[in-house]
């Protein structure tokens, strides 16, 4: 199974890298009005030039989970460490036949690779939808720069669909077509609401039942000022964000509790045994289990057995 979800996580890899960088998708090509009041807004620069450009978007969607989750995860790995008696119990989970592993690198590598996985599925819905729609952007008329003596656009009702209409960059005027659903709205909700999920249903420790939802709760304020940001700025309609939150919210929450359940499981270190662990089986578990035979053995020459997972 491992090497199955390996194989997954691989070709959702490549399929995003795809969309993202290559021209294999041809974008839809939406026509316009001529003087559409909806696609005249200034256009102010590149991404780059963003009060939220992509690098620190993408930076922090990646960084901050997976710096929130490994340190959760360390401190909950030290605490149950000094607390537990751990003198008794092996240092190492067993994972099939041939490998050993921390439980702490197990659980993180779990939370982190569910939650890697999330993020590239999103990446490729918004730009699956980016590429079917193709709807244009607040500027985009603004980067088109179309001759409108050419097109014969007299009056404002004309609908212009021919495809060499722009005589703007052919860069700029791309990305104007992939405004629907907002990437960067998806993202952001994606990471917060993974993020305050996981504290939420994985901190249980005292004093924490106002830090868990401020917390949380300034996640998504984050996650919801960067789509503010982009209606601000002209670069994606009210419609364009709302469609990212919904596609980044639903993953979030169908990789929380359809996949990891919650992120419930068995705590750390608990799921290594004691020496003896068979004396805390309920009596009725062992005796549903045993047949006559073993029962009439047991009474003869009494021999205690532990299962080692």
């Amino acid at each position: 199974m491992l090497y199955f979800q390996i194989v997954i996580m691989a070709g959702t890899i490549m399929l995003a890298y795809y969309f993202e960088y290559t021209d294999t998708f041809n974008v839809h090509v939406q026509g316009f009005f001529c003087y559409d009041n909806a696609y005249t807004k200034p256009y102010l620069g590149p991404e780059e030039l963003s009060a939220i450009p992509p690098a620190i978007l993408y930076t922090v969607v990646a960084g901050v989970p997976a710096l929130v989750i490994s340190a959760t995860e360390s401190v909950f790995f030290l605490l149950q460490y000094v607390s537990e008696d751990v003198d008794n119990r092996e240092k190492i989970t067993v994972m099939g036949d041939c490998c050993y592993l921390n439980p702490l690198v197990r659980r993180t590598f779990r939370f982190l690779g569910v939650y890697a996985f999330g993020l590239f599925a999103t990446d490729i819905f918004v730009n699956a939808g980016q590429v079917v729609t193709g709807n244009l952007a607040p500027h985009f008329l603004t980067v088109c720069k179309p001759n409108y003596t050419a097109l014969g656009c007299q009056q404002a009702a004309l609908f212009i669909s021919q495809q060499g209409a722009c005589t703007g960059n052919e860069e700029d005027v791309l990305r104007a077509r992939k405004s629907f659903p907002s990437k960067e709205a998806a993202l952001s909700v994606y990471a917060a609401l993974y993020v305050s999920m996981y504290i939420t249903c994985s901190v249980k420790a005292k004093g924490t039942r106002l830090a868990k939802p401020v917390l949380s709760l300034g996640l998504m304020c984050l996650a919801l000022l960067a789509g503010i940001n982009r209606v601000v700025e002209y670069r994606n309609h009210w419609s364009d964000v709302i469609a990212g939150f919904i596609v980044g919210g639903a993953i979030a929450t169908f990789m929380v509790v359809g996949v990891l359940q919650k992120f419930k499981g068995k705590p750390l270190l608990s799921e290594i045994p004691h020496e003896g662990s068979i004396t805390d089986t309920p009596a009725i578990s062992r005796t549903e289990l045993e047949s006559p035979g073993e029962k009439y053995a047991a009474t003869q020459n009494p021999i205690t057995f532990a299962e080692v997972t």
